[in-house]
């Protein structure tokens, strides 16, 4: 990208290749809650609206784990049938998809208790975009989930998406999948002024940057914009980024900020 080497990036500021993602607090309990699932697996429910860094969060946090102690499977195609659901699943365990839905559970089940038992390997499930999820699959899931009797936990299950999913899963007929959730968290917009500009100075200097490109003026604009949110600061970032390389500029002022604001908005 023309515009990474004319302003001496390592990556685009905000986009998916950063190393170090900018936390005042927020993230620490998402980060004690995740690895307490690891060590008392279980369920757990992460909620937020679309662009706040849910789903890098979880990117972070896996990239850092043993594949000698956790295989992490990570799904985002969600809007399709829970035996396709399954399916996938039994997939990335190695296994051959039963035809039949309660042969597919028994080896599902029989090479998750392997791995837990035997190898000493946690499976760790990750399925993103949840408030797509069919409604049968939230009703009978924690059948699924039920090893030894219900006496014993053998897997941790994430599931990552849009608050409608938290109101979901309130509602009556999913009360048994409710029940077996032990961590919900929500991750929110950085609202925030001082907050957003600090994400923004700390996502400039993570992606290489040795000053600030743009003026605090620039940044609320950028805030109020992208509503606090994190994945649409940074798509206006890379606008903005790739007009100033266009017109031969080393900084991004107020006016071309807007510019990137009016024609991300077109």
């Amino acid at each position: 990208m023309m515009y990474l080497q004319h302003f001496g990036l390592t990556h685009s500021p905000l986009g998916k290749q950063c190393r170090d993602l900018w936390d005042d607090g927020q993230l620490e309990p998402i980060r004690s809650r995740f690895q307490w699932l690891l060590d008392s697996p279980g369920l757990g429910l992460l909620s937020g609206e679309a662009g706040v860094g849910k789903t890098a969060v979880l990117r972070q946090l896996t990239a850092k784990l043993s594949p000698h102690r956790y295989q992490v499977i990570y799904m985002a195609e969600t809007d399709f049938g829970r035996l396709d659901l399954y399916r996938h699943l039994a997939l990335a365990l190695g296994l051959e998809p039963a035809f039949r839905r309660a042969q597919l559970w028994r080896d599902i089940k029989a090479r998750i208790q392997d791995l837990y038992e035997q190898k000493q390997v946690l499976p760790l499930w990750i399925i993103d975009e949840a408030q797509n999820l069919p409604r049968e699959f939230f009703r009978d899931f924690p059948a699924f989930l039920n090893f030894a009797f219900d006496a014993r936990d053998m897997m941790t299950v994430w599931l990552v998406g849009l608050p409608e999913l938290a109101f979901t899963l309130e509602r009556a007929p999913q009360a048994a999948l409710a029940s077996r959730i032990q961590v919900r968290l929500k991750l929110d917009p950085i609202l925030e002024r001082d907050r957003f500009h600090a994400l923004i100075r700390h996502a400039l200097k993570d992606a290489g940057s040795a000053h600030n490109l743009l003026a605090d003026t620039g940044m609320e604009m950028l805030r109020q914009a992208s509503q606090g949110r994190p994945r649409q600061a940074g798509t206006l970032i890379r606008h903005a980024l790739r007009l100033a390389c266009l017109k031969g500029m080393s900084h991004l002022p107020d006016e071309l900020i807007q510019q990137a604001i009016e024609e991300h908005r077109a």
